[in-house]
């Protein structure tokens, strides 16, 4: 319990420094200011491996004590480290995807730039906690039912397959059944106030501090004769953003939790990975949303990552034996090597498609 309390101590030190701190003010996170904090996050992780191998090797706070459901060891600290890196490369990779999605999400509801470091905070937020409750009934049924496993892998495969084939043009956000209820139920303004995510409203509507949303249309609230009377809270359309947000991080927990379980299901090892990989979304964000269109192929290398750690769990048992106790360092390898490979085939061939888009 005792090392529990001190990582989540740790983790709201570090985002009450970074709101409170480093992005006190509103302002638009350059492609360099996101690469420094991309970097400075990958550090942290980096360095937290230290703690964990530590934690591990001596037994320190009751860590390293149970076996670990997946293969059956007890982790000491190489094993753990193994497994807490190769987790956060997963997961880290997958988020790439959830960059795609979101920048769609802030595309579609037209938030302003200065305000998408502020979504996306309490957004993380959000997904911690979420995580959280999704990572503890996950180890309650792998402990309990060891078929599960299994079942993970057969999701991740799944998964996989249909990554590979799926483009995202069939994605609606205004057409979502989560927006719809959320305009149905409260009174939605059409124009942004500033960073806030409702406001009061002071004559029928609030006054409007910035620049109308042109995608939403006509407040719902007018629509059905339901003008809210004065000092009433409303939403804004950034709360709408908010609220696809931590739809879009729930919808991808389904694939990459069942992930980061095919690697290890020892409850500590899950959720840090988890968290550092969600703390360097945004960062993350910022720093290939620009270059989106560049990164054609890294889909189909996530499908890939999918499908190799979905493969592993189905066929744990016979790797293990032909590649020995660096198992995990072999699928550690693997999964950098298929992310590189997707990074560099994009690279590579952006330039020509960046041609057939003039000539078009």
């Amino acid at each position: 319990m005792v090392v529990w309390i001190a990582f989540l101590s740790f983790i709201l030190v570090l985002l009450a420094l970074d709101l409170g701190v480093f992005h006190r003010r509103p302002h638009v996170v350059s492609v360099r200011e996101a690469l420094a904090w991309t970097c400075v996050w990958i550090a942290l992780a980096l360095a937290f491996s230290a703690v964990v191998y530590l934690g591990y090797e001596h037994r320190w706070f009751g860590l390293g004590h149970a076996a670990d459901p997946v293969d059956g060891r007890v982790n000491d600290g190489r094993s753990a480290v193994l497994k807490f890196l190769t987790g956060y490369v997963v997961e880290e990779s997958l988020s790439v995807d959830n960059v795609f999605v979101i920048a769609m999400l802030f595309e579609y509801f037209a938030v302003p730039a200065i305000y998408q470091h502020r979504v996306l905070f309490w957004g993380i937020l959000g997904a911690v906690a979420m995580r959280g409750a999704m990572i503890a009934i996950g180890a309650h049924l792998v402990a309990e039912l060891s078929w599960i496993l299994y079942a993970f892998g057969i999701v991740l495969i799944l998964t996989g397959v249909r990554m590979a084939f799926f483009t995202g043009k069939e994605l609606d956000p205004g057409q979502n059944a989560i927006v719809r209820l959320v305009r149905r139920l409260f009174p939605v303004t059409d124009r942004y106030h500033g960073e806030h995510f409702f406001v009061r409203t002071e004559s029928g509507l609030a006054n409007p501090e910035s620049r109308p949303s042109t995608l939403l249309g006509t407040p719902r609230a007018i629509v059905e004769g339901r003008i809210p009377n004065p000092g009433t809270w409303i939403l804004t359309p950034l709360a709408l953003a908010l609220i696809m947000v931590e739809m879009t991080d729930l919808i991808f927990a389904v694939d990459s939790i069942p992930a980061i379980f095919t690697i290890t299901a020892d409850p500590f090892l899950v959720f840090t990975s988890n968290v550092f990989a969600i703390l360097g979304l945004r960062s993350l964000y910022f720093a290939l949303a620009g270059a989106l269109y560049a990164l054609r192929y890294m889909k189909h290398a996530l499908a890939a990552v999918l499908l190799t750690v979905g493969i592993k769990m189905l066929a744990h048992e016979p790797l293990e034996q032909l590649l020995g106790e660096d198992f995990n360092l072999y699928v550690l390898g693997m999964v950098l090597a298929i992310l590189a490979t997707g990074a560099i085939a994009s690279l590579a061939g952006s330039p020509n498609r960046r041609r057939k888009d003039k000539a078009a």
